[in-house]
């Protein structure tokens, strides 16, 4: 029996398929097997269009295509091109595909279309080092030429499909892969790309110069921060800015973000700007952290990997929101356990919060009076428990003036500072940035010299601070140090850091 590859969809990694084809006496008829979902099903019938409308003629057979394994759950229509080969050589017991991948859904013309679930199966399936060789159509061929290490065969249509599997010179068919053309930098023999178009600039935002300098921090350690002040000081200003200014992206993180963007249904971009996700503060648990009733969806948090996640109206997203956060905060993964699924998402993001000092936002004011009482203040702030603002590395009030606008400074400049911060750390051999290092790493990286060690002593005594908040003022602390280009963390850096601790 013959026998063609194509693979599915378990959760956010790919699962290999044989597609197998049996062709029996009895009345004609048309069936697929192997727990397929509706869209496979409704394969039958694009199939048999494609097939027919390029003047192939259906056996006068029972026709039963299996999807194994059988036990596994099968969605999507990329399962089509693959249907319908099996078919149009029927009687043909050795295609010669060696190890040919097939992807593709069929118009009822036989054209081969692109879709979304195409990328993420071939790049998990590159990842498990299964796959080397895949036959798709032009628009998909674009999409994965980024990927090393495969051999794409391009088809337009069912037609030239069926003249590749005949073809004895396949290299004919294969798609040129391409490399991305954007600025990038070399360390330690490892390539990083970075982008210096900068859509938003900082140079918008007036004033807030140490909100821009905590900025510039966050983006170059990847520290979660959260911003409080006055509507309009420019919180979301420089937190939609922050993205432009992140370190550069390997080619494994950009291909892992456009992964993501096609599991979201999204246009696959391979630019190297990180993921951006800002959800509203009335979206459901579920939306934020993924589920659904039978399969694990993806949520906001798996979205925003290696990326930013924003709360804009912090206080104002709901209790069971806050506190599910703490998880994927401090172990930058979570686990969405279902009936019929369980899957395991990183969630190395940088988180942001946006808040009010007051309900009415207007306390720290200096124009406007204040129109809340402490009760009401007191119930506002008590919303972000102790717990959850323990893991935030950076905490910020920020002014309603305007009159510190002498420095205006761009975003290309914060960037250059940011790289020089990245290639330090990348430079020291760590695998994490600053702020994702694991406690260990900590006693390794983020070395203090005498007067610094004394001096977080006293702070740990006289601001009771947690071992978590330790562990954070010493990674901001290691940060500073790398921006001030310090081997080791010196005072100064050290006290910066602990300005920035919520107290």
């Amino acid at each position: 029996m013959k026998i063609i590859k194509s693979a599915t969809l378990d959760g956010i990694d790919a699962i290999c398929v044989d597609v197998e084809a049996t062709f029996t006496k009895g009345l004609p008829t048309f069936t697929i097997v192997g727990m397929v979902n509706i869209s496979i099903n409704e394969s039958k019938d694009r199939v048999k269009s494609a097939l027919l409308t390029n003047e192939f003629k259906f056996p006068p057979l029972k026709i039963t295509i299996n999807l194994s394994p059988s036990e596994i759950n099968k969605r999507g229509t990329h399962f089509d091109l693959a249907i319908a080969l099996q078919i149009a050589f029927y009687n043909n017991t050795n295609l010669g595909l060696d190890e040919i991948f097939c992807f593709g859904e069929l118009a009822l013309n036989g054209e081969i279309k692109d879709t979304n679930s195409i990328f993420p199966i071939v790049l998990s399936l590159v990842k498990q080092g299964v796959l080397r060789k895949v036959l798709v159509c032009e628009e998909s061929a674009k999409k994965l030429s980024i990927i090393p290490n495969l051999e794409i065969y391009c088809v337009k249509n069912l037609t030239d499909a069926m003249e590749f599997m005949k073809s004895s010179q396949k290299e004919n068919y294969l798609f040129k892969n391409i490399k991305l053309e954007f600025e990038e930098l070399s360390i330690n023999g490892q390539i990083y790309y970075y982008d210096s178009n900068y859509k938003e600039d900082f140079k918008d935002v007036v004033g807030q110069d140490m909100a821009k300098y905590a900025a510039m921090i966050c983006a170059s350690g990847n520290h979660n921060l959260i911003l409080e002040g006055s509507p309009g000081c420019g919180k979301s200003m420089i937190s939609k800015r922050l993205k432009y200014i992140l370190p550069p992206m390997s080619l494994e993180e950009i291909l892992e973000k456009a992964k993501l963007q096609a599991l979201d249904f999204k246009e696959v971009d391979f630019r190297p700007i990180r993921a951006f996700r800002s959800p509203h503060h009335s979206s459901t648990k579920s939306s934020i952290f993924g589920g659904g009733s039978s399969l694990a969806k993806m949520g906001e948090i798996a979205l925003s990997n290696n990326g930013i996640l924003f709360f804009d109206e912090l206080p104002h997203f709901s209790k069971s929101v806050l506190e599910a956060l703490r998880e994927p905060l401090e172990d930058n993964k979570i686990l969405i356990s279902r009936v019929n699924s369980k899957v395991l998402y990183e969630t190395k993001f940088i988180f942001i919060g946006a808040m009010n000092p007051c309900p009415c936002g207007n306390l720290l004011s200096s124009v406007k009076e204040c129109r809340c009482n402490e009760l009401e203040i007191q119930r506002y702030k008590n919303r972000l428990s102790e717990p959850f603002l323990d893991r935030i590395d950076l905490f910020l009030v920020m002014n309603d003036s305007f009159n510190d606008n002498k420095n205006r400074v761009t975003s290309k400049e914060l960037h250059e500072n940011v790289i020089k911060a990245f290639i330090k750390q990348k430079n020291r051999g760590q695998k994490e940035l600053n702020g994702k290092l694991k406690d260990e790493d900590i006693e390794k990286f983020c070395i203090l010299d005498d007067e610094s060690r004394d001096i977080l002593q006293k702070a740990r005594i006289n601001y009771k601070l947690s071992f978590r908040s330790i562990n954070k003022v010493l990674k901001v602390a290691r940060t500073i140090a790398d921006l001030n280009d310090n081997e080791t963390i010196t005072k100064n850096d050290l006290l910066k850091s602990l300005n920035f601790r919520r107290r």
